[in-house]
């Protein structure tokens, strides 16, 4: 007995201590990036890796003034729920048809939304500017949202349409009994029971929205997301680190806070996902 309790914590300690290495690796690019932030240009010249000895709140002044990120942090709030919440919509719907109706092609659907999470954004990025500028949606909010529920759907369709398989069908065919539509056994039925999937799914598909550079960077042009902006603070010759440093922190918060809070939710959800509908 005594050698097997010594096997087991033998066992815990090699798996610990990867996962305590790994933890560092990630929190340590965000303390150091708040610890230059805290310090004044010449400070970080003079020494860059050092302990703040002088703490000063300016660079977060001059990020969020100066370097407008305020505006460039409405624009990415105002796209990131625009574009959760059309994706919770289209989603729920489509992985409500998906999983509980029977329609001819229903599996070919569901195939073809499979295949389109294995095809990278850059791969169609010519093809969607080009369409973007047809259809007149460069350079505006309501075109970015689209973007991103284009981009992002397949994905939030998948993952619904695997958690309402896993739903009886007993509920469906009892409301169809008492004379509930199609729809009305969506709003009734299938909407509340998918909460615990719709809240993860609008986890995920907030931090896809917020953290995205690349799509922003080519629809938004002059007015730019919170990410585009942040990039923008590294000039061509020198750059202002620690305001580099503290808008990297104001654009994280956010982010970081939604984690901490509901980091039960996203491994739940990431385990919904896996669940073969």
């Amino acid at each position: 007995m005594a050698t097997l309790g010594a096997s087991e914590k033998r066992i815990r300690w090699l798996i610990a201590v990867p996962m305590a290495l790994l933890a560092i690796s990630c929190i340590y690019p965000l303390v150091f990036a708040f610890n230059v932030a805290l310090k004044s240009k010449r400070d970080y010249i003079l020494n860059r890796f050092s302990l703040v000895a002088d703490a000063t709140f300016d660079n977060f002044r001059l990020a969020w003034v100066q370097a407008k990120l305020a505006d460039y942090f409405v624009n990415s709030l105002t796209v990131t729920v625009g574009a959760v919440a059309l994706l919770l919509l289209v989603s729920s719907l489509a992985g409500y048809a998906l999983a509980s109706l029977r329609f001819p092609y229903r599996r070919a659907v569901f195939l073809v939304l499979l295949a389109a999470l294995m095809i990278p954004v850059q791969v169609v990025l010519v093809p969607f500017y080009r369409t973007m500028i047809a259809t007149g949606l460069v350079d505006t909010r309501i075109g970015l949202i689209l973007a991103y529920t284009a981009f992002f759907l397949p994905f939030s369709i998948y993952l619904m349409t695997a958690f309402y398989a896993r739903l009886p069908r007993e509920l469906i065919e009892a409301a169809k009994i008492d004379g509930a539509s199609l729809l009305a056994i969506w709003w009734h039925v299938m909407l509340p029971l998918g909460k615990p999937a719709l809240f993860t799914l609008g986890i995920l598909n907030t931090l896809y929205c917020w953290n995205d550079l690349l799509i922003s960077l080519l629809v938004l042009q002059s007015r730019r997301t919170l990410m585009v902006g942040i990039a923008a603070l590294r000039g061509e010759y020198t750059t202002n680190v620690p305001m580099l440093a503290a808008g990297v922190v104001l654009a994280a918060l956010p982010i970081v806070v939604i984690y901490v809070i509901f980091q039960r939710r996203i491994v739940a959800g990431i385990a919904v996902g896996a669940v073969k509908g």
